[in-house]
Parts: C-alpha cells; sequence; structure tokens
C-alpha cells in the first residue's frame, strides 16, 4: 500500500499561541511503507499549553523513531502497541503533573496517535482530537472524551443540545490535569483508497460531515497539492466562520 500525506495548522483568529503540536512520518520497512501520525492539543486557558502538547508529541515521535524496526521485525501485535503507548502515556501524565506543582501552573494536553501499515490501523486517544476515516462515508474511528459526549451516550443530551452547550468543550480526562488517565485504544483494518484525518477540535467544530467529504473525498484526491489545499480551504472556511481555537489537521491517503 502506498500513502500520501498532507499537514496544516493554524493559531485561529484569537489566540496568542499556538497550542496544538503536530508531527507525521513515513517510514520504509519490512512490510512495506508505514505511516504514524499525532496530534496534541495544548488545552485552551491553561497556561503553557504548548509545552504539554509539544513534549508529548516528541515522545510519540521518538518512540516511533526508534521503536518501529523492533516490532517490524518481530510482527506488529496490538498489544505491543498498547502496552508501549499507554506507558508513554502514563509516564507523561505524571512528568507534565510534577512540572506544573514545581512551577505552580496549570497545563495539560489531548493526544491521539495512528500508526497505519498495509492492513491494520492502530490508533491511541486522549481528549477530543480525533480520527475520521473518510471512503464512500465519513465515519468517526475515536470517541471524544469530553462532558457532552458522555451526555449524549448517556441520552441526557441530543447532538444538537451538545454542539451549543456552554460545557461542549470540557474534557473528561487530559495529559498532565488527570490524576490518572485511562487512554482509549482503536484497532483496525486499513482500507485502501481511503483518507485518514486526524485533527484538533478546531478544525471541526465549524464545518459540517457533508463539508469534510465534499472536500476529502479520496477519489478527488490524487496528489499531496490538491489534499494540502484541500485542508488548508477548510481551515480557512473555519476562520471565515469565526473558530476562536487554534486549528490543526493531518491526511493520510491509501492507495
Amino acid at each position: 500500500m502506498n500513502f500520501i500525506v498532507s499537514a496544516a495548522t493554524d493559531i485561529g483568529l484569537v489566540k496568542a499561541k499556538n497550542q496544538d503540536s503536530l508531527n507525521v512520518r513515513v517510514y520504509r520497512t519490512d512490510l512495506g511503507r508505514v505511516v504514524f501520525a499525532v496530534i496534541c492539543d495544548g488545552m485552551g486557558g491553561l497556561s503553557k499549553g504548548e509545552l504539554a502538547s509539544a513534549s508529548v508529541v516528541r515522545a510519540f515521535t521518538r518512540w516511533a523513531d526508534t521503536r518501529l524496526s523492533t516490532l517490524v521485525s518481530s510482527g506488529i501485535a496490538d498489544s505491543d502497541i498498547r502496552n508501549d503507548w499507554v506507558s508513554l502515556v502514563t509516564v507523561f501524565n505524571s512528568k507534565i503533573r510534577e512540572y506544573g506543582h514545581q512551577a505552580g501552573i496549570e497545563l495539560g494536553t489531548t493526544v491521539t496517535a495512528i500508526l497505519l501499515t498495509d492492513n491494520r490501523y492502530f490508533i491511541i486517544n486522549v481528549g477530543d482530537t480525533r480520527v475520521y476515516e473518510i471512503s464512500d462515508q465519513v465515519a468517526i474511528l475515536t470517541a471524544d472524551q469530553t462532558f457532552v459526549a458522555r451526555e449524549v451516550e448517556l441520552g441526557h443530551m441530543t447532538q444538537e443540545e451538545a454542539r451549543v452547550h456552554p460545557r461542549k468543550s470540557v474534557l473528561l480526562q487530559c495529559i498532565g490535569a488527570s490524576e490518572v488517565v485511562y487512554p482509549d485504544m482503536y484497532f483496525g483494518r486499513t482500507k485502501q483508497n481511503a483518507i485518514y484525518m486526524l485533527c484538533s477540535d478546531g478544525f471541526r467544530h465549524e464545518i459540517s460531515t457533508q463539508e469534510i467529504y465534499d472536500n476529502l473525498n479520496p477519489n478527488i484526491i490524487m496528489n499531496e497539492e490538491t489534499m494540502q489545499s484541500k485542508l488548508e480551504l477548510l481551515i480557512d472556511i473555519n476562520k471565515q466562520r469565526q473558530e476562536r481555537d487554534n486549528i490543526t489537521a493531518i491526511a493520510i491517503r491509501t492507495f
């Protein structure tokens, strides 16, 4: 399987700093090409959120650079990814909390990462940074760890009520601001002729699922330049609609 990748980030209209951090890597391995991508959204309203997000992105990228070759040689197992990634989250939750205590500040970050091989995907999620799978339809592969998502799941709130609720951005947990973090893990089969998109919540507040599909339908995305321009267009639409948050997305197209 072949991949093309694009990424875009924007500080947005209001914030003084871009607290989103991201990285994406394509590796050539004995299993063929493998893609690793990660986005962390430093907590809006918490001081130094960009430090938290950047430190976790660096840690996950370092894992990919140093650990993937070993995993590939022995065959990548779900349990290996789960153990490694949950351990990373646990370690950095403690490190960021300790740094915050010593500095007398509050900071935290979401994390969403994906590893794509020819036939499998592996995802970890803490917070509300999402992964979408776009093929003949748009599927959300992750579940937001937010107050409103929990209320919708429990039947206490409709999707429309959640969209406009004053607590829509309240996270149930994040790295550095939760005493114990319980990441969600997702495993599945990689689709050919699909786009896997990671995005911070600022990317999706003001655009619809239909607009995501219209711009990132894999049948109209044949090269990196087109995919890059579509990500940037969607960011511009968000800003035209007065999105106040930082805006970040990574798109990975499979062939």
